[in-house]
């Protein structure tokens, strides 16, 4: 496929792999299926970036609205809004699709099937996959579409938060066609993400550095929330604590996480909803369990969130929420009522004082 190079990397070592040709008579069409918390900025970053040199970002989501406001934030110049999964699939040479979860994606990928049984590819199309999928998943969808002609398969799942795909700083792991590979990276790398790493042919590769990822870092969150608790619980206080943990271990996402917990800002709708945390937790304890390869932190963590949506579904159920939706964050709910303090209100706190 001959395709547009639209921006240069800022380092070399962004993109691991060579430019691809130059750009052909026909200009390329993009597509953006899912415009959910990370892939509204991922679109709007990517139809950004075109700058008049491709057509309008094609874009799809269920809940039409979303793709409304993209259209009413950029113009009619950068986007336009796809009525139905076919006019996507059918007018894009690259679809990037970016879902809720393992069921949503295999439901739209079998509408994808559909459309391309209908018109068969006739020059090379490529699939796009960034959710967060149990990797069998991506074997099964590549081997969906590669029974299509001119059509490959790609799974590139990103590393960061809501705001990190606002400011496309996203770190984008990648597995699968190594030419689909080259045309696309060039296109998410730094209009989407700052770096690709690349993880070879076979695509069930990046979805399993994704679980490994995601696990780290709930692994941490629940290290995180026992930690600022016994801070509480000490009469320390969790904001010395956390300003310790600034001090001596600066990880973007110890602090990120850190002070969403200090401070109780465990709005989902603008963060990692609790729902997708469990999600990935099922899937990587499901992956641990195959590989032989015990993950007590993410068991815990995992029981946390359980713990942490059980506590918010009742406050929900009483009409005293103060989220509809919940961040996954919130999990140190589930630390603070094992030692005795409010789950959502850490200003409710019993901290022991110590006396000199």
């Amino acid at each position: 496929m001959a395709n547009n190079l639209l921006q240069s990397p800022a380092h070399a070592s962004a993109v691991p792999f060579s430019r691809p040709p130059t750009p052909g008579v026909h200009p390329l069409q993009v597509g953006f299926c899912g415009l959910g918390a990370m892939g509204y900025f991922m679109a709007r970053n990517l139809a950004n970036s075109f700058k008049s040199q491709l057509p309008p970002l094609i874009v799809y989501n269920r809940t039409v609205a979303k793709s409304q406001k993209l259209l009413a934030e950029l113009g009619a110049s950068a986007v336009k809004v796809a009525d139905t999964l076919d006019q996507l699939v059918t007018e894009c040479d690259v679809i990037f699709t970016n879902l809720a979860n393992d069921a949503v994606v295999t439901s739209i990928y079998y509408e994808f099937a559909k459309a391309l049984t209908h018109s068969p590819p006739t020059k090379v199309k490529i699939f796009v996959e960034m959710s967060t999928i149990y990797p069998t998943l991506a074997s099964d969808l590549d081997k969906l579409l590669l029974s299509f002609p001119h059509t490959h398969f790609v799974t590139s799942p990103i590393f960061g938060p809501p705001k990190g795909a606002d400011s496309a700083t996203l770190v984008i792991a990648m597995s699968g066609d190594y030419r689909s590979k080259k045309e696309i990276a060039f296109l998410l790398v730094p209009a989407v993400g700052r770096k690709v790493i690349d993880l070879g042919g076979n695509v069930e590769k990046a979805p399993t550095l994704k679980l490994i990822g995601n696990g780290m870092i709930m692994g941490m969150n629940e290290l995180l929330a026992e930690t600022l608790t016994l801070g509480e619980k000490s009469g320390i206080g969790q904001q010395t604590v956390y300003n310790l943990i600034k001090e001596i271990m600066p990880a973007p996402g110890l602090v990120a996480y850190g002070n969403k917990m200090v401070n109780d800002l465990f709005d989902g709708t603008v963060g990692f909803a609790i729902d997708g945390g469990i999600k990935d937790a099922n899937h990587i304890r499901r992956l641990s369990a195959e590989l032989n390869c015990p993950m007590p932190a993410v068991d815990n963590a995992h029981r946390s969130l359980i713990s942490t949506r059980a506590m918010h579904q009742a406050q929900v159920v009483a009409g005293t929420q103060q989220w509809d939706i919940i961040d996954w964050s919130a999990s140190i709910a589930s630390s603070r009522v094992a030692a005795g303090l409010d789950p959502f209100d850490s200003r409710k706190g019993t901290g022991v004082i110590r006396e000199d």
